[in-house]
């Protein structure tokens, strides 16, 4: 178990975080959720057994402090780090057109700077074990939708994924960013549920990102878009 390997995922307590949790726990490894509800990250815990390899620490994934503490608290616990999965996110469900700013700040903060903090804290780290960076995008930011703040989020999300492979591909640490259509989480709370069309399940999607995770070493996947059959976006 001291061998086994350890992921640190933000926004890990519900949906596509707590899904690709719960399958690396599964297969033996040794899970750090962060998120802003210990609510939410209790029930995950408690709906896995507790296992001695989960650790859960509440914390927002757009302040630096909190995300640095994470790391250091998941290296403290563990003795390594592996992986990072930047999955934190949503969006406000508007447009500049007739939006409203006030929601525009955190969701900006929470896409775009919160997986360039993550990267910042953890690389240290992952550089001592040549691990992985994943970074959680969309299919927004890989296509251009009318007024759209959200994607404009996740296109810095795909720019982030190339620079930052670029930057790091020579420390032996890879970089993969998993472009994901609609998923059926609660990232559709906000909106009053998810659109009646075809979507994803949160386990899906975990599955790819596993995927990508247990690549042997050497091998860099850099981008893996997925959408469920049927979706023309």
């Amino acid at each position: 178990m001291t061998e086994s390997p350890v992921t640190l995922i933000t926004g890990g307590g519900s949906g596509i975080g707590a899904a690709t949790a719960r399958q690396l726990l599964n297969q033996g490894h040794r899970v750090t959720i962060t998120g802003r509800g210990q609510d939410r990250l209790r029930t995950f815990a408690e709906g896995v057994g507790e296992p001695a390899g989960l650790l859960t620490l509440t914390g927002d994934a757009a302040d630096y402090t909190a995300v640095r503490s994470a790391v250091e608290s998941t290296v403290k616990e563990f003795g390594r780090l592996d992986t990072i999965v930047a999955n934190a996110g949503y969006t406000t469900f508007d447009d500049v057109a007739d939006g409203d700013p006030a929601g525009w700040r955190h969701m900006v903060l929470t896409n775009v700077l919160g997986p360039a903090l993550l990267i910042r804290a953890a690389l240290p780290d992952l550089k001592e074990t040549r691990g992985r960076i994943v970074l959680v995008g969309s299919t927004a930011g890989i296509v251009y939708s009318p007024g759209n703040i959200y994607g404009a989020t996740k296109w810095a999300v795909t720019g982030l994924a190339e620079n930052t492979r670029r930057m790091v591909t020579g420390d032996g640490v890879g970089v993969t960013l998993i472009n994901p259509g609609a998923v059926e989480t609660n990232f559709f709370d906000a909106d009053g549920g998810p659109p009646d069309r075809a979507m994803l399940s949160a386990d899906q999607l975990a599955s790819c990102i596993v995927w990508a995770i247990n690549q042997p070493r050497g091998v860099d996947i850099n981008t893996i878009t997925v959408r469920p059959l049927g979706s023309p976006l």
